[in-house]
């Protein structure tokens, strides 16, 4: 829909994950070289966790694309729950090997002849188990008696994990030990701060053909990042909803009133994330007032006025409060001191008011 408002080849917000929209942030980039120089070493466990939507499975993708032309044959599991036996299944079902009907005994050799065929075709075999939080103990166990099968004393199958942070509690219980020892790298995503919040929204719709269409404004960034958290999956919601108001609302400028608009509806639907326990009316407060502390460089004549009658607006609505707040509070001290005071502190807040709404 916006697509063709702005000029845009694709959606550049898309929830699902996407391979060539891989953002290489600081904490992605180290992320990758951890998978790659497992793929080099060839042998034990890589451990990726992270947040709920911090880019984990955009990650695998990356790593799968990069492998692509190399002699390293990849299956993918997605975890659901998925007990010791079952796991064995997808897993022979990943490499297309027969699974339906077969007991454990006969999975576990159909997995060791495939794995020593692709050795012996000087191939080398990957499994990335995404969502591996969700793995039984059993099934976890069972991915590390996987390992043991070799091929001229080198591994006949290595595995990459991934899931969110409590995969990592996880892995400090007694359970897990065995295969704690066998983990030769791991490392936990971050979100992105507020540059790489900048740095991500530009890439990906520079990917998509964006032309500076809509342009924006450069105090839009850091509500962004405070509303989202740095987390990209929250940033791609957002921002898709942004792009829509603007094409509803022929938008060619996202400024902090754009911003404060989408707030307000995606609040409405409860669907706003903020920062910690911070309400979405303080969001929308600071969004509001954002402008006053910027530049507002990106902005036309007409916004940036616009934008800072609003501003304006809302911090005489702040100020009122403010003064009303501490009138309450002089009342109730009033009562209890001596009428001493010629001029009644009532009178001089009342003066101080008439002032402010003069302003």
């Amino acid at each position: 829909m916006y697509e063709s408002f702005y000029k845009l080849k694709d959606k550049p917000f898309r929830l699902s994950p996407s391979p060539k929209m891989f953002f290489s942030s600081h904490s992605h980039k180290r992320a990758l070289s951890y998978l790659l120089y497992g793929v080099k070493q060839g042998d034990g466990f890589i451990v990726i966790t992270g947040d709920v939507g911090t880019g984990k499975t955009t990650l695998v993708g990356a790593l799968e694309a990069m492998l692509q032309g190399y002699h390293i044959v990849v299956g993918r599991i997605v975890s659901t729950q998925v007990e010791a036996e079952d796991l064995l299944r997808v897993a022979a079902a990943e490499f297309g090997l027969a699974y339906k009907s077969e007991s454990k005994a006969v999975l576990l050799k159909s997995l060791e002849e495939f794995f020593r065929e692709c050795a012996q075709q000087g191939k080398r075999v990957l499994l990335l188990v995404d969502e591996a939080q969700n793995l039984p103990p059993r099934s976890v166990e069972e991915l590390r008696m996987l390992s043991n099968f070799q091929h001229n004393g080198r591994p006949s199958v290595q595995s990459f994990l991934l899931g969110q942070k409590e995969f990592r509690v996880l892995l400090r219980s007694q359970s897990f030990v065995q295969l704690r020892q066998r983990v030769i790298a791991a490392y936990h995503l971050k979100p992105l701060d507020t540059e790489e919040t900048q740095a991500y929204i530009e890439h990906r719709l520079r990917l998509v053909g964006w032309n500076q269409d809509p342009v924006f404004a450069q105090e839009a960034f850091p509500l962004i990042h405070r509303i989202t958290q740095g987390v990209p999956r929250k940033i791609n919601m957002l921002c898709d909803r942004i792009l829509l108001f603007g094409c509803l609302e022929e938008k060619h400028l996202i400024n902090v009133e754009v911003l404060t608009a989408v707030t307000d509806d995606l609040s409405q639907e409860d669907l706003l994330m903020t920062t910690d326990d911070q309400s979405a009316r303080e969001v929308k407060e600071d969004a509001r007032v954002l402008p006053l502390r910027s530049d507002l460089g990106n902005a036309s004549e007409e916004g940036r006025i616009a934008v800072l009658e609003t501003s304006l607006e809302t911090l005489g609505s702040m100020v009122k409060r403010e003064l009303s707040m501490l009138r309450n509070v002089i009342l109730d001290t009033q009562k209890s001191r001596s009428k001493t005071d010629p001029v009644p502190m009532e009178t001089r807040l009342q003066k101080v008011q008439a002032g402010a709404e003069k302003e």
